[in-house]
């Protein structure tokens, strides 16, 4: 009954035609069923080989009803089990769009139109004083526990500050001839370690401002510290890394001698396997917290010009660590603790003090010492992981020693030369209270809770 063109359905035929592309998804013997006219289809299977002639219709209208139930749109037979392909459409097909990322695209540009209509804080929220605060750039001297308290050390005392009520409370003070050079709290904030310029290393009680333990090893002073569970770990001048269990009579689990300068940077990740370390001769060592003992490091960067002391830890991607070099070298980097490599660097010419990770949005804050640039004594606020400015802060006089954040990670502290500390809600989310603005702004226009 048809007259078949012998090559009209094979790839060779379809294939030598240059101005028509076609999609080919299916098998050649068990077609995609998208590619399928399924109501002609049925029409075919179901109607019976012997011809039934309705009388109310002439020969005519038979004839075009045939052809348009055996031929194709272009006039063709039409065949089921024909390896062909249909023109590509611009639209794009859904079969090929995994869920999760759909999800994360969504996500994506949701956060993008949410960043848009954030407004970013002109000025600080709140100004203590800091007097005798050290101006000291390997010193680490505050910290901001989950129990929201603040402890800073200023000069020979250390005081805590707590966020709820302002209050203020000197937690110790020692000589004229020694003073704390590092401070962190526990994961728990009951305690809190104090490395000194003596090379002591003490840990307190934060309910009772009593002296717990006091922890030998190091012989300089004491410049980092940080905890990874009931391990509180050490950096020193002499050089070393001390990994100390608070837990045991002998508290000392292991020693580290592998930097040659200072160790002025000691992060752990998260996760608590991983440990960051800086030190004054420019260096970063990636440590693994199960082979630690054996003193062999996962990696060593050496890009930095300049000492490491700013180092956080990305908190949604836990292999990505940032890192800040000193006044020579100015620079942000951004590493895969997983591979080893560097994903992005950017040069800011001014010396880095320190790193905050914003947790609400994909962004990164830095504080800023001595430079030539724009950015020397202030703040930065950073997009990840372009890394392109989103803006900046200038309030303070002289250049940013430290910074911190609020548990909820809405609130960074910046410590300052200028015997300042400035609160900012910089990761918060966008203010819809125009009238609260207003009156902070007014506020804000006179120093407020003096540290003393």
């Amino acid at each position: 009954m048809w007259e078949l063109q012998a090559d009209w359905y094979s790839p060779t035929r379809l294939l030598s035609d240059p101005t028509t592309q076609y999609d080919f998804p299916g098998d050649r013997f068990i077609p995609n069923r998208s590619l399928m006219d399924l109501d002609q289809a049925h029409c075919l299977l179901t109607t019976t080989t012997r011809k039934v002639f309705n009388p109310n219709f002439n020969e005519v209208y038979r004839q075009k009803l045939e052809d348009k139930l055996t031929l194709d749109s272009e006039g063709r037979p039409f065949r089921m089990l024909v390896f062909r392909g249909s023109p590509k459409s611009s639209r794009r097909s859904i079969r090929h769009i995994d869920e999760m990322q759909r999800q994360e695209v969504e996500a994506l540009d949701y956060s993008t139109k949410q960043y848009q209509f954030r407004k970013l804080p002109n000025r600080e929220t709140r100004i203590l004083d800091a007097p005798n605060i050290k101006n000291d750039y390997y010193l680490n001297v505050m910290d901001w526990g989950r129990n929201n308290i603040l402890a800073i050390a200023l000069g020979s005392e250390l005081y805590l500050w707590k966020s709820e009520n302002g209050d203020v409370q000197k937690l110790l003070q020692v000589g004229a001839d020694d003073y704390p050079t590092s401070v962190a709290w526990s994961g728990d904030a009951k305690t809190l370690a104090v490395g000194y310029i003596n090379s002591k290393l003490q840990i307190w009680d934060a309910e009772t401002s009593k002296l717990i333990r006091s922890l030998e090893g190091h012989n300089g002073r004491v410049a980092a510290t940080g905890w990874n569970g009931h391990i509180l770990t050490s950096g020193s001048e002499d050089k070393s890394i001390i990994n100390h269990d608070v837990r045991a009579p002998n508290n000392l689990i292991s020693c580290i001698k592998l930097h040659t300068e200072e160790v002025c940077g000691l992060k752990w990740s998260s996760r608590g396997n991983t440990l960051a370390s800086g030190g004054n001769e420019n260096l970063i060592y990636i440590w693994e917290a199960s082979k630690m003992s054996s003193s062999n490091f996962l990696y060593r960067f050496n890009d930095h010009c300049a000492a490491v002391k700013a180092l956080a830890w990305c908190p949604y991607q836990s292999d990505v660590l940032a890192s800040g070099g000193g006044t020579k070298d100015g620079c942000i980097k951004i590493w895969n603790t997983q591979k080893g490599t560097c994903i992005n660097s950017i040069d800011t010419n001014a010396q880095i003090c320190g790193l905050e990770w914003n947790r609400h949005h994909k962004e990164i804050l830095s504080g800023h010492g001595f430079g030539t640039s724009e950015h020397r004594n202030q703040l930065c606020l950073w997009r990840y992981p372009s890394m392109t400015k989103v803006g900046d802060f200038r309030r303070h006089a002289s250049r940013v020693l430290h910074l911190c954040q609020s548990p909820d990670g809405i609130t960074v502290v910046s410590a300052g030369a200028d015997e300042t500390l400035r609160f900012w809600e910089v990761f918060g989310p966008p203010s819809v209270d125009n009238s609260r603005i207003s009156d902070l702004d007014s506020f804000l226009s006179l120093k407020t809770s003096p540290l003393r």
